[in-house]
C-alpha cells in the first residue's frame, strides 16, 4: 500500500473484497476442471501436483488478475530485498501471457493480497514462486484462447495469443480485457502446463532493466525507511545494555516533558517514545536512556576461547552424510578451522511503520516472510490472524534475518498504544549492530588420507555450530515480546538434518570419495542471538572444504583445479570448474610475491546452482594488507530467465563474502557486544574492491531453475583463503584474515 492508498481510505475489507479487477478463472477444458482429472500413476504412487508454489496454493485466482481493460496483475508471497525479483517474475509471466514485462504490475508479499509462500530465502523464489507463476500464466494464456474458442465458435488450434490478445481468423484480435468475463471462479491448477518452448521465448533468457533501480537512485519512495503516512508520528525503542540486562527503575517524567514527546511506554524491560518529530523522538530516546537503570550479568563466553567455548556446548551430534568406512592409517591430513559470529550490518538500520485501528493493525515492514511475520506479532499482541496484515516494502539492506522482523514488531507493540495515528520505527545503528541476529560462530575438524593415485580415499569432516535460523512463526522469536513483563521464551532448538542443509548445509563435499564421515556435533544454547545469515552454514563449510581441497592437492603434487577435476563426475560441476578456470587464465606458474591465486567451488545445498571461483589477490606481507584484485566466476542457476540479474547477484556475492572473510567479526566481552559501528565492524570499502569481477554463465534452456542469489558465498570465501595462503605460502585457518593475522602468519612461515 502506498501513501495515497492510506489518504483514499482504503480498508482491510475493501481489498479482501477486491478493487473491481477481474480474477481470470476459468473452467473451459478438462485440463483446467475445478478437480482435474488425472491418470493415476503406477504402483499405486501419489499423482503428481502442480508445480512450484502451486502446490501450496492451487488456484489461479491467486496468482494472476486480468482487468476489463487488459491490465494484468501478477501475484506472489515473495519478496524483492534486491535481488531482482521484480523483475524476473515479470518476465517469466510476460513470456506465457505473451505480453512485455512492462505491461504487468506485480504485486509482492501481502498478507491480504498474495499467497501464502513463507519466507523468501535460500535462493528458491525462482524455484518456487517463478515456477508457480510460469505454469499459472501458461494455463491462463490456454484458459483465455479456450473462451475465445468457445465465445466465437472456432477451433483452439486456430488461435494464439499475441501482444496481450486473442489472434484468431476472419476477425480482429480480441483484447484479454474483452474476454474476460465478470465470474470470480475458483479453478485449481494443473499439474502440467503448455510452457512455451526454449526456442521461441522473447523475454525468458533477456536483460530486461531492473524495474526496482529507478527510484533508489532518484530519491523517491523505495524503501520503507522513505514512507511517510499521514499524521505520522515517530517512536524510538530503548534497547536494554546487553543481551541479560533487566530494567530496575527508570523516571519518565523528564522525559514526557520534552518537546514533542507524545507518550513514553514501559512494560517490563521494554522502553520506548513516542514523538510527532524523528529528532524529538531521537532526543528523547536518548534521555530515556540515561535515566534508566539497569542489571546487568556478565555471561558472555570469553571470545579469544571461542573453539573451546563451542566444543563445550555440544549437546546432540547428527550423521550428515555416511558412505563406505573410513580409516585412517599411515599419512594422515588435518586441519581445524573457525569463523566467528558474524552481521548482517545491513545499510540502513532496521525500520517498519504500523496502524492499528478498530480494524486491527496493519504493519509495512522489509521482513523476509510477511505471513510468518504476521503470525508472530499476532500472538505477540494476543489478536485474532485476520486482524494483522503484514505488507512488504523494500529496506536498505537485507541478507537473511536481520532486525527487520523485530521492528515491525516494535510498531505493531507501539501503535496499539496510539490508535489512529501511523507509528514509524527506525532502529540506530548501534542498535542494529548489538541487536540484530548474528550469522553464528563455527568450527570445523578434517581428517582425510590419499591412495597411491593421489586421490582421497578417507575423509572425516565434524562441524559445531548452533541452528542458524530463528525466524519468525511465533512470538519468542521477536525481541519486542521476549522484553515485555509476560515475557515468552524461544524454545530451545533442536537438531534437524535435512536436505537442504542449516548449519550442516554444504558440509558434505561435492567430491566423490569412497569413504566418508560428516557429523553435526549440534549446540543448541546460544550465547549471543543467532539467525539465518545469507548461505546459513554453507559459507563456513564450503570455506573450510575448499581450503582443505587445496592442502590436499599440495600433498598430492596436483594442481588444485585439477585435482577437483579428478573428484568430480557431475558434468555440470565440471563445466562450471573448467569454464572459471578458463577465463581466469588458471595456471600453477609461480607469482611474484605477494601475488597468489585461489580457487573454489561448491554447489549450493548440494541441490542448487553450482558456482565457482578463481581469484587473484594481493597480499603485502609486512602491512598484512589483502586486497582481490580481479575474480572470475561460472555459474549455472539452470535456466536463465535475466542474465544481469545472476550477474548482480554473482557480483555482489563475491563482494560480500570476500568482505566477511577478509574484516567481519562480532566482538564482545564478558557482558555487552562491543561492535556496535561501522569502526569498531569494519566491512569492505569502496578502496578495496575488486578491480574486475567476471560473471559467466551456462543458460541451461528448459531445466528447472536453481536459484542464485547465495551460491557464491562458500566459492569466493574459498578463492580469498587459497589465494592468500598461495601468496604468503603459509595457511590461516581462522576467519576473518585480518592484517594481523596475515603478518603473524607470514612471520611464523619465516617471511
Amino acid at each position: 500500500m502506498r501513501q495515497d492508498d492510506a489518504k483514499s481510505g482504503v480498508t482491510r475489507r475493501s481489498v479482501l473484497a477486491g478493487s473491481g479487477a477481474l480474477v481470470l478463472a476459468f473452467s473451459v477444458r478438462p485440463l483446467f476442471a475445478q478437480e482435474p482429472t488425472v491418470s493415476p500413476p503406477p504402483n499405486g504412487a501419489e499423482p503428481p501436483g502442480p508445480p512450484g508454489s502451486l502446490e501450496d496454493a492451487p488456484f489461479l485466482d491467486s496468482w494472476i488478475r486480468i482487468d476489463a481493460e487488459s491490465r494484468i496483475t501478477v501475484f506472489t508471497g515473495k519478496v524483492e530485498f534486491g535481488q531482482g525479483i521484480k523483475t524476473a517474475l515479470r518476465q517469466v509471466a510476460a513470456e506465457e501471457l505473451k505480453v512485455g514485462p512492462e505491461e504487468i504490475q506485480l504485486v509482492t508479499a501481502d498478507t491480504a493480497r498474495t499467497p501464502d509462500e513463507g519466507f523468501t530465502a535460500g535462493s528458491q523464489t525462482m524455484q518456487n514462486s517463478g515456477t508457480a507463476i510460469r505454469h499459472a500464466s501458461a494455463q491462463v494464456r490456454e484458459i483465455l484462447i479456450a473462451e475465445a474458442a468457445r465465445r466465437f465458435d472456432v477451433e483452439p488450434g486456430e488461435l494464439r495469443a499475441e501482444a496481450g490478445q486473442i489472434v484468431m481468423p476472419g476477425r480482429d484480435p480480441v483484447p484479454y480485457g474483452e474476454i474476460v468475463t465478470d465470474q470470480l471462479l475458483h479453478v485449481r491448477a494443473g499439474p502440467e502446463s503448455q510452457l512455451t518452448i526454449p526456442s521461441e521465448y522473447q523475454v525468458i533468457g533477456q536483460p530486461f532493466q531492473r524495474v526496482d533501480i529507478p527510484a533508489k537512485v532518484t530519491g523517491e519512495v523505495a524503501y520503507v525507511h522513505d514512507l511517510r503516512l499521514d499524521g505520522m508520528v515517530h517512536a524510538r525503542v530503548v534497547r536494554p545494555p546487553s543481551q541479560s540486562a533487566e530494567l530496575v527503575e527508570v523516571d519518565t517524567a523528564a522525559v514526557e516533558a520534552m518537546p514533542g514527546v507524545v507518550s513514553v511506554l514501559r512494560d517490563g524491560d521494554y522502553l520506548a517514545v513516542v514523538a510527532e518529530r524523528e529528532f524529538q523522538a531521537i532526543a528523547a530516546m536518548r534521555r530515556l536512556a540515561e535515566v534508566a537503570q539497569w542489571r546487568e550479568e556478565p555471561n558472555l563466553p570469553d571470545q579469544t576461547r571461542l573453539p573451546e567455548v563451542l566444543e563445550s556446548l555440544e549437546r546432540d551430534v547428527g550423521t550428515v552424510a555416511e558412505e563406505g568406512s573410513p580409516e585412517f592409517s599411515g599419512d594422515v591430513y588435518e586441519a581445524t578451522f573457525t569463523r566467528p559470529y558474524q552481521m548482517h550490518a545491513s545499510m540502513g538500520p532496521s525500520c517498519a511503520v504500523a496502524l492499528a485501528n478498530d480494524e486491527g493493525v496493519t504493519v509495512w515492514s522489509h521482513t523476509q516472510g510477511s505471513y510468518p511475520d504476521r503470525e508472530a506479532i499476532a500472538e505477540m499482541l494476543g489478536m485474532p490472524l485476520e486482524e494483522v496484515r503484514v505488507i512488504h516494502m523494500e529496506g536498505a539492506g537485507c541478507y537473511g534475518h536481520n532486525g527487520a522482523d523485530d521492528a515491525a514488531a516494535d510498531a505493531a507493540l507501539i501503535a496499539t498504544a496510539i490508535p489512529g495515528r501511523p507509528v514509524r520505527v527506525q532502529w540506530m545503528r548501534e542498535q542494529e549492530h548489538a541487536w540484530e541476529p548474528y550469522g553464528p560462530a563455527m568450527m570445523t575438524k578434517m581428517r582425510a588420507t590419499l591412495d597411491e593415485n593421489g586421490r582421497i580415499s578417507n575423509w572425516a569432516y565434524d562441524l559445531w555450530s548452533n541452528v542458524h535460523s530463528t525466524r519468525p512463526g511465533g512470538a519468542p522469536s521477536l525481541l519486542a515480546a521476549r522484553h515485555r513483563a509476560d515475557s515468552v521464551t524461544l524454545p530451545p532448538p533442536r537438531l534437524n538434518i535435512s536436505q537442504a542443509g542449516n548449519g550442516d548445509r554444504n558440509a558434505n563435499p561435492p567430491y566423490v570419495i569412497p569413504n566418508k564421515q560428516v557429523f553435526w556435533h549440534f549446540l543448541p544454547d546460544m550465547p549471543l542471538r543467532v539467525s539465518a545469515l545469507r548461505a546459513l552454514g554453507a559459507y563456513a563449510n564450503v570455506f573450510s572444504i575448499e581450503s582443505f581441497m587445496d592442502e590436499l592437492a599440495m600433498a598430492a603434487g596436483t594442481d588444485p583445479v585439477e585435482f577437483r577435476l579428478q573428484h568430480l563426475e557431475d558434468p555440470r560441476a565440471r563445466d562450471v570448474v573448467e569454464l572459471a578456470a578458463e577465463r581466469f587464465g588458471w595456471s600453477s606458474e609461480q607469482l611474484p610475491r605477494g601475488r597468489g591465486r585461489g580457487f573454489g567451488f561448491a554447489r549450493y545445498k548440494t541441490l542448487a546452482a553450482y558456482c565457482a571461483v578463481a581469484m587473484e589477490m594481493d597480499v603485502n606481507p609486512e602491512t598484512g594488507r589483502s586486497r582481490v584484485v580481479r575474480a572470475v566466476s561460472a555459474i549455472d542457476s539452470g535456466e536463465v530467465v535475466n542474465p544481469d540479474g545472476i550477474r548482480n547477484q554473482t557480483e555482489g556475492g563475491i563482494i560480500q563474502s570476500s568482505s566477511w572473510t577478509l574484516y567481519e567479526a562480532v566482538t564482545f566481552d564478558d557482558t555487552r557486544i562491543t561492535s556496535i559501528d561501522w569502526s569498531t565492524y569494519p566491512i569492505m570499502r569502496f578502496r578495496d574492491v575488486p578491480e574486475t569481477v567476471e560473471v559467466h554463465i551456462i543458460d541451461r534452456p528448459g531445466e528447472p531453475y536453481l536459484g542464485t542469489g547465495e551460491a557464491a558465498q562458500g566459492p569466493a570465501a574459498a578463492a580469498v583463503g587459497n589465494a592468500i595462503s598461495n601468496a604468503i605460502g603459509t595457511r590461516i585457518y581462522d576467519i576473518p584474515l585480518t592484517r594481523q593475522r596475515v603478518r603473524q602468519a607470514f612471520a611464523q612461515a619465516g617471511g
